[in-house]
C-alpha cells in the first residue's frame, strides 16, 4: 500500500480514548496524589524533537526515513508509516511518561530493524496500559516484520475493539486475513472501511481489495468444480494463481498437494505439504501424507523423520503408528545391510536384502534398490555369473542406473567378457560424467581388452580370474605335465610344445606371485617388454631357462622331467 494512501481520519477522534485517559491518570496516579486537569503526559511532548534528530525535515522527511528500513521490515512497512503519523496523535491515548517511553524505544528500534529488541519494549507498553490501542498496533507491526502473521492479528483485532473507527487497523487485518483465504472475514473488515467515513485513498483501497475477495472466490469455486471433476492439471493452475495471493491458506495448499500426487509430481506436493503443516497448529495430516509420499518414492529415512513430527503432535494417531511401525522395520534391515556391506560381509548383506523384500513387496521401489545392492554385494564377492544376471534385472527397470552398471561391468571383466564391460563403463560415464571410480574402471577395461589380444595368463592356464593360489598351481601342474617337451618326439612337435610350455610356466610365475598379478589386473603384463619402462625385459625368459624346472616342486636344483609308462 502507499504511503498516502493510510488516513488518519479516524485518529482524530478523542471521544474513544476519553475513559481510557480517566482510567489511566487514576492507574498511574502516586498515592495521596490528587487529581490533575487533563493535559499532555510529561514526556509526551519529547518525542517529537527526539524524532526530528533522527530525520530532520518533519513529517515527510520521517517517511523517508521509514522507508529506509523498509528492506529489513518488508510487509510492516505500510504499519510503519501510520506508525510515525501516530506520534502526532499519542497524547490521545492519554499514555503516561513510562509507557510512552517504551513505545518511543521500541518505534526507534522498530525503524532500525532491531525486532526482537523493539517487540520487548511494546511489551512492556501494553503491560503498563493493556488499553493502549497504538501499543497493540506497533507490537503487530512487529509481528508482520516477523512472519508472526497470526499474533499479529490478533493485536489488529485488539486495536479494532478498543478504537473501531481505526481504518488502518482495519485494512491491514483485512489484507492479512485475505491471505490466510479467510474471504468473509477479510470482506467484512473491509466494508466496514467504507462505512467509518474513510479517506479517498482508504475507500479506493478497499473497493479494490473487495473486488479481490470477489475474484478469489470465484476462482476457488472453480478450482474445487475441476477437482472434483478429476481435472488436476486446471485445478492446480487455478490454485496456482489463488494462492499467488492466499499464501497463508494451508486447506488450498493440501488441496493443491493432492493435485500434484495425482498427477504424479510427489516433490512438489511435498512442498505444499510442509508449508501446510507450518501453517496450521497441530497438522498430524499433513505430517502422514508427506511421510507416506517419501515412503512411496523409496526414501525410508525422511519418511521414518517425518512420521515422528507426526507421532510427537499425537501419539495415538493410528495411521501414523502403523507407518512408523512399518518404516522402522524396513529401516532397520536396510541398515544391517548396509553395516555388512562396510564389513565386507557379503553374504549376510545378501540375506538381509532378501528380508528387505519380503518386509514390503507392494511398494517396487524397494524390491529395485534392493536387487540394486545385492547386484553389487555380488559383484564384489567375485559371483560374477549371479551379478550379472541381477545386475541386468534392475537395468531393465533403469537402463540408466550407475551403481548397476558398474557392479556388472565388474563382473563381466571377471568373465573376460572386455568388451561388454567397456560398455557397460561408457554408458555409466554417459550419466556421471564426473566419478572418478567409472572413468578409473572403463580405462582399466580398455587395458584388459587389449591385453587378452597379446597374451591372457588367466585363459593359458584355463582359470578364472578370482582363482586361489592353489587352484593356480594346480592348473600349472597339470598343464605342465601335459605340454613338457620331453613328451614330444619329433622336432616339430617338440618347438611348439616348448612355446606352450614356456607360457604355462610364465602364467604361474605371474600368477602366484602378489604384486605381478596385481598389475596384470590392473592391465599392465610385467614380463611383456613393451610394458617395462626403459624398453628391456627384466622377466624375459626362454625355454633354456625353465630347463630343468620340476612343476610339481616349489623351485630350487635342476630337474629332469620324465615319464616312464609300462
Amino acid at each position: 500500500m502507499r504511503a498516502d494512501t493510510i488516513g488518519l481520519t479516524s485518529l482524530r477522534h478523542p471521544s474513544a480514548a476519553s475513559v481510557s485517559r480517566a482510567n489511566q491518570r487514576r492507574r498511574f496516579r502516586p498515592a495521596g496524589q490528587s487529581a490533575a486537569p487533563t493535559t499532555l503526559p510529561a514526556g509526551a511532548g519529547a518525542a517529537r524533537p527526539g524524532l526530528r534528530r533522527q530525520c530532520r525535515g518533519g513529517r515527510g522527511a520521517a517517511m523517508v526515513c521509514a522507508a529506509a528500513s523498509a528492506g529489513r521490515l518488508g510487509p510492516a512497512l505500510p504499519f510503519l508509516i501510520v506508525l510515525l503519523d501516530l506520534q502526532y496523535h499519542g497524547a490521545e491515548c492519554g499514555i503516561n511518561a513510562e509507557v510512552e517511553k517504551q513505545l518511543e524505544m521500541g518505534k526507534k528500534l522498530l525503524a532500525a530493524g532491531q525486532l526482537a529488541d523493539a517487540l520487548s519494549h511494546f511489551h512492556a507498553a501494553i503491560e503498563g496500559d493493556s488499553d493502549n490501542y497504538i501499543a497493540y498496533y506497533r507490537r503487530a507491526t512487529v509481528y508482520l516484520a516477523m512472519g508472526k502473521s497470526k499474533a499479529a492479528i490478533r493485536d489488529l483485532s485488539k486495536v479494532v475493539e478498543l478504537k473501531q473507527d481505526f481504518t488502518s487497523a482495519r485494512l491491514q487485518r483485512g489484507h492479512l486475513l485475505l491471505k490466510q483465504g479467510k474471504f468473509d472475514e477479510a470482506e467484512d473488515d473491509f466494508k466496514n472501511v467504507l462505512k467509518s467515513n474513510p479517506s479517498n485513498n482508504e475507500e479506493k483501497e478497499a473497493q479494490t481489495q473487495l473486488t479481490k475477495s470477489d475474484e478469489l472466490q470465484r476462482l476457488h469455486s472453480q478450482a474445487l468444480s475441476a477437482y472434483q471433476q478429476e481435472d488436476y492439471e486446471a485445478a492446480i493452475s487455478l490454485l496456482d494463481e489463488i494462492l499467488a495471493v492466499c499464501v497463508w491458506d494451508a486447506e488450498l495448499r493440501e488441496l493443491r498437494a493432492e493435485c500434484y500426487i495425482k498427477e504424479g509430481e510427489p516433490s512438489k506436493a511435498i512442498s505444499d505439504l510442509k508449508a501446510a503443516a507450518k501453517l496450521k497448529n497441530d497438522n498430524t495430516e499433513a505430517f502422514y501424507k508427506i511421510s507416506r509420499i517419501y515412503y512411496q518414492l523409496g526414501d525410508h529415512e525422511l519418511s521414518l523423520s517425518e512420521v515422528r513430527e507426526c507421532l510427537k503432535l499425537d501419539q495415538d494417531h493410528k495411521q501414523c503408528f502403523s507407518l512408523y511401525k512399518q518404516v522402522k522395520k524396513l529401516n532397520k534391515q536396510i541398515e544391517s545391510a548396509e553395516e555388512f556391506i562396510r564389513e565386507g560381509r557379503y553374504e549376510d548383506a545378501i540375506n538381509k536384502y532378501d528380508s528387505v523384500m519380503k518386509t514390503e513387496p507392494d511398494v517396487p521401489i524397494y524390491a529395485t534398490r534392493a536387487k540394486e545392492r545385492i547386484c553389487h554385494c555380488l559383484s564384489k564377492n567375485q559371483q560374477a555369473t549371479e551379478a550379472i544376471k541381477v545386475c541386468t534385472e534392475v537395468l531393465q527397470l533403469e537402463p540408466t542406473n550407475v551403481n548397476a552398471l558398474k557392479d556388472r561391468a565388474e563382473a563381466y571383466l571377471l568373465e573376460d567378457l572386455y568388451e561388454e564391460a567397456i560398455k557397460d563403463y561408457e554408458t555409466a560415464q554417459a550419466n556421471s560424467e564426473n566419478d572418478q571410480q567409472i572413468r578409473e574402471g572403463l580405462e582399466r577395461a580398455q587395458r584388459m581388452l587389449k591385453q587378452s589380444q597379446k597374451r591372457d595368463y588367466y585363459k593359458i592356464l584355463g582359470v578364472k580370474r578370482n582363482a586361489r593360489k592353489q587352484e593356480i598351481i594346480k592348473a600349472y601342474r597339470k598343464l605342465a605335465s601335459q605340454w613338457h617337451p620331453d613328451n614330444f618326439q619329433s622336432e616339430e612337435e617338440k618347438k611348439k610344445a616348448e612355446k606352450k610350455f614356456i607360457d604355462i610356466a610364465a602364467a604361474k610365475e605371474v600368477l602366484t606371485d602378489p604384486e605381478m598379478r596385481r598389475k596384470f589386473d590392473a592391465g599392465e603384463d610385467p614380463l611383456d617388454a613393451e610394458s617395462q619402462q626403459g624398453g628391456g625385459n627384466p622377466f624375459h625368459r626362454n625355454w633354456n631357462t625353465w630347463q630343468g624346472f620340476n612343476p610339481f616342486g616349489s623351485g630350487g636344483g635342476p630337474f629332469t622331467f620324465k615319464f616312464h609308462f609300462s
